[in-house]
């Protein structure tokens, strides 16, 4: 296997400097300040922040700008298998992930600025961005949070085209807080004076209310699902209603019925931001989204070729409860369209909600096979998972890999009976360590 540029430069990055989170903005403003203040250098910035939906909404933005023959980078967050996957640059015909050699170069460059000074690697990651955003032409930057909102890196943006908030839920309680109140503050933290701002579907009516008034405070244009916009579904087909009239599209390309909303914060935001969207952008652009490791199917590679013949085989990388229970649905859906037997490979990090998210599933999996999570140091031991499972009402036992699990639940099946979907799914870490060893990375 080839060694990447781009990953030696930030292995010397992660020898240097502290691993994880430490939210603030005065480093990462310092860095920039020296590289020139790339970040107001940008085009229009679509700014989205959120608990769950935060990918689904970029690569829905990402569809309809590009449909739209638009010109447009994408930063988003975590990376699945190569760091390369955070910086997609803006390309004639749809943009291209960094190349390998620029990339390298301008994460030296950065760190050069830095001058060895207290950093983190996700804050020189971020100028990073800036820095490669700013040096090549674009109509449009979709920009994702990393972690809250108010104290993130990406939170130097001072007037961005429009601040989409998705769903907010608990998730990283002991960074954001732990009630929904208080993560909902802290995603409202993006919303800047005057600028639109688009409020996705709210899972409570508690974080709606706090995104909504810091909206009013700050005297910004703001539209919010099921008031002003909405999605539902009509005759198999997707039907977005905002104060412009009704477009009639294709159901989603992303599997479950959350991406309607998903959607619709997408179509509203990029309206909202001032891009012009037609009917025929945004119909080709229901059928071209892609996102990766979020309800993904997988139809070939190594470990597919290790499940049972037949097996239909799903990949998501939501770890926290209501990633649970917007993927338990989506596998509903495809229940009542062709049934089948229901297993789980589940690896969670321990910073998650392990029980709470096993519980979406229970009454719908038959079995859950837990295994390690080996790309995350705080991977959860798969015996200790298993028990998380079985504290949520499901049938578990520990198993060595993903492999393992595949090759066990192929040994042992019934050929009489239909062959199984299987999820894999519990963390991101876990994801990307699938697609690695599938043989099919992101592009």
């Amino acid at each position: 296997m080839t060694t990447l540029l781009a990953d030696l430069e930030i292995e010397r990055l992660m020898a240097l400097h502290p691993k994880g989170y430490d939210l603030s903005l005065d480093r990462v403003s310092r860095l920039l300040d020296r590289l020139g203040n790339p970040q107001l250098k940008l085009p229009p910035v679509i700014h989205i922040a959120g608990t769950n939906g935060k990918g689904s909404a970029a690569a829905f933005s990402r569809a309809l700008l590009e449909e739209a023959g638009y010109r447009v980078h994408v930063h988003t967050s975590p990376h699945l298998v190569n760091w390369h996957e955070r910086y997609r640059l803006a390309a004639e015909g749809g943009g291209r992930l960094v190349d390998d050699e620029l990339l390298a170069k301008t994460i030296a460059r950065v760190a050069e600025a830095n001058r060895g000074e207290t950093i983190t690697v996700f804050e020189i990651l971020t100028a990073v961005g800036f820095l490669l955003f700013a040096e090549h032409p674009a109509d449009a930057v979709i920009l994702e949070v990393g972690l809250g909102g108010r104290f993130d890196a990406t939170n130097v943006i001072q007037s961005p085209a429009v601040s989409l908030i998705m769903p907010v839920s608990l998730d990283h309680e002991a960074y954001l807080g732990d009630r929904v109140e208080l993560i909902a503050a802290e995603k409202a933290g993006i919303i800047k004076r005057g600028c639109p701002v688009a409020i996705g579907a709210q899972e409570t009516d508690a974080a709606r209310i706090v995104l909504e008034e810091t909206a009013e405070r700050l005297d910004c244009p703001v539209q919010i699902y099921g008031q002003d916009f909405l999605a539902y579904e009509e005759n198999g087909r997707m039907v977005y209603q905002d104060s412009d009239g009704l477009m009639d599209l294709p159901s989603p390309i992303l599997p479950g019925r959350h991406q309607y909303a998903n959607a619709a914060a997408a179509i509203a935001a990029v309206r909202l931001a001032g891009f012009d969207i037609d009917h025929a952008a945004a119909e080709r652009a229901m059928r071209s989204a892609s996102w990766p490791g979020r309800m993904q199917r997988l139809q070939y590679g190594h470990l597919v070729d290790l499940a049972p013949k037949g097996a239909e085989i799903w990949l998501d990388g939501g770890h926290n409860p209501g990633a649970g229970m917007v993927v338990a649905e989506a596998l509903v859906e495809q229940e009542e369209r062709q049934p089948r037997p229901l297993f789980l490979i589940a690896g969670m990090i321990n910073t998650k909600d392990q029980a709470g998210y096993f519980r979406a599933f229970h009454g719908m999996a038959r079995h859950v096979y837990t295994v390690p999570v080996s790309m995350s140091e705080a991977g959860v031991p798969n015996t200790e998972l298993a028990l998380r499972a079985q504290e949520a009402g499901l049938s578990a036992e520990p198993v060595a890999s993903v492999a393992n699990a595949l090759m066990l639940l192929r040994d042992t099946w019934d050929s009489k009976e239909i062959a199984p979907r299987i999820l894999i799914g519990g963390s991101l870490y876990l994801a990307g360590a699938v697609l690695a060893e599938n043989g099919t990375p992101p592009t």
